[in-house]
């Protein structure tokens, strides 16, 4: 009976620990997500400073570079 109520409190107490890494870091001016993989709808834009890949929406654009017409 002790080592049900011991199993009963340490699932208890593990359900409230947080992820290690439940919210990802932003990259591309606060527009993507530094993560291991990009979903199906993300494209890789570059390196974060972790080696991870910062993943950016198909939707979302880099702005253009202004240039002068010639």
């Amino acid at each position: 009976m002790t080592q049900l109520l011991l199993l009963t409190v340490a699932l208890l107490v593990l359900g409230h620990v947080p992820p290690g890494r439940s919210e990802f870091k932003r990259c591309w001016k606060g527009q993507g997500a530094c993560r291991t993989y990009c979903t199906r709808h993300e494209t890789y834009m570059h390196m974060c400073p972790d080696a991870s890949l910062c993943c950016v929406a198909y939707g979302i654009r880099p702005l253009p570079s202004k240039t002068e017409p010639v």
